[in-house]
């Protein structure tokens, strides 16, 4: 049978794309890029798709030249927009190996080692998280799959345990600060919010007491939603307080940590985590605050058969992935079948790189945070909004109407200064910024301010 050349390894292609990636890790430091302020893409795609195929050297050229140059690069350390992601080079280095490994991570059948190492990982963020011998769960594409699973969870849970439910709507606890994906998982499983007020933003447990008290039917209340760190401002809530009510009355509590949930391992804000040892389930992303590569999101059970319960595919070509029932299977724990193995990269970065160093860049985004309050505080030209909680700080340029905010972040990354986007808060539009990458220093603060005068 003639090799198809599609499938023939070749030596050329390969260094050439090697080389490509060998010049991106390089990068130091690693250039912002334009993203959606270039012009016009068509011209640079225009004949590359074609019947009989393109010369690999024109196709990565253009790549190189044209549309590459047009995505802002997240690993940036001018990349302060939304929540950056800093992935380390040993993580960027074996997400190729899984990727040229073609591994299927859907069940131990198929992925024994590459499960195996995963689940090494979300051991050490269970037992980060203070969770006990047995919890678990999978790596998911983000938060947003990682609270949808989570919360399937929860409602069949509840309708599970307690038969007189039946018939009733399912409600869900969750203040007005949690992730948009909350109430886009709400919809989805078909149960309503019940909103908690915040105190400052941060959902409390007296808050949360005082609205099941007063509640009309708090048995149809049959879960609590909390944020441990905030997108928008890094707020994270009263866990510890929210979990104890959460335990006493049987409800199940799941905690978004998305973005936040890093910081269960910084020297500084540990302790605001401490209720996360409360949960029935948490996510965390290691591409946001871990330093893993998209897409990378951990999700964990306390009780790990209550997910299998939901989860669980049954058809007869997968009886087989299930006739051992101690194999650990990544698609019982969430809403999906086929699955990359997203895990693999912060595993072996983990193990190469060492938890202290983790700790060590995770307490620098803290830092600079801190730091970039302090200039923006002695700065004649801006207001701090509100003390950083974790690595997020808000800002405003008196005298600034919406407008000038959205022209200034284009000017800045036009400039190739940083990428800054704004952000509403209280009603009024501000400035935002998100550290994550260590290497973002106040230099890049400070040039980055100077530029609102």
């Amino acid at each position: 049978m003639q090799n198809q050349p599609m499938f023939t390894y070749d030596p050329a292609m390969t260094d050439m794309i090697f080389e490509y990636c060998r010049e991106r890790l390089a990068m130091d430091p690693v250039a912002l890029d334009f993203g959606g302020v270039v012009p016009d893409l068509e011209e640079a795609l225009e004949g590359l798709l074609s019947d009989n195929g393109t010369d690999p050297a024109v196709v990565l050229d253009r790549f190189a030249t044209h549309l590459a140059t047009a995505v802002v690069s997240v690993d940036s350390p001018r990349f302060l927009a939304f929540i950056p992601a800093a992935p380390t080079k040993a993580s960027l280095l074996f997400d190729m190996v899984v990727s040229a490994s073609s591994l299927n991570g859907t069940s131990w059948l198929e992925a024994a080692g590459a499960i195996a190492a995963e689940n090494q990982v979300l051991s050490f963020l269970a037992r980060a998280a203070g969770l006990p011998e047995g919890a678990g769960g999978c790596f998911v594409s983000g938060g947003s799959m990682g609270n949808l699973s989570a919360l399937v969870v929860a409602r069949d849970r509840a309708r599970r345990r307690n038969p007189e439910l039946a018939g009733k709507r399912l409600r869900f606890l969750v203040s007005e600060e949690a992730h948009s994906s909350v109430a886009s998982a709400f919809r989805i499983i078909d149960v309503d919010a019940v909103l908690v007020p915040t105190e400052d933003h941060r959902l409390t447990a007296s808050n949360v007491a005082a609205v099941l008290e007063a509640d009309d039917d708090p048995s149809s209340i049959v879960a609590i939603v909390a944020t441990a760190g905030t997108t928008n401002a890094g707020i994270v809530d009263d866990l510890e307080g929210i979990g104890e009510i959460a335990r006493r009355t049987g409800r199940w509590f799941h905690v978004d940590a998305a973005y936040g949930g890093a910081a269960m391992l910084s020297s500084s804000r540990s302790h605001l985590f401490a209720g996360l040892a409360s949960v029935d389930s948490f996510i965390v992303d290691p591409h946001k605050w871990l330093f893993a590569p998209f897409d990378c999101a951990a999700l964990l059970y306390r009780e790990p058969a209550e997910a299998r319960a939901s989860h669980t595919q049954n058809a007869s070509y997968l009886d087989v992935i299930h006739d051992a029932p101690d194999e650990w299977n990544p698609t019982d724990y969430a809403i999906h079948l086929t699955r990359r193995a997203r895990g693999l990269a912060m595993w072996f970065s983990l193990c190469v790189n060492g938890i202290a160093a983790y700790r060590t860049a995770i307490d620098a985004g803290i830092s600079m945070a801190e730091e970039a309050a302090r200039l923006i505080e002695a700065h004649p030209a801006v207001e701090l909004v509100r003390p950083p909680g974790l690595s997020v700080v808000l800002f405003r340029r008196p005298g600034w109407a919406e407008g000038d905010y959205a022209s200034w972040s284009t000017r800045l990354l036009n400039d190739q200064i940083g990428f800054v986007t704004p952000t509403r808060w209280e009603g009024e539009m501000v400035a935002r910024f998100a550290f994550l990458h260590p290497e973002t220093d106040a230099e890049i603060v400070t040039e980055i301010l100077d530029t609102m005068r």
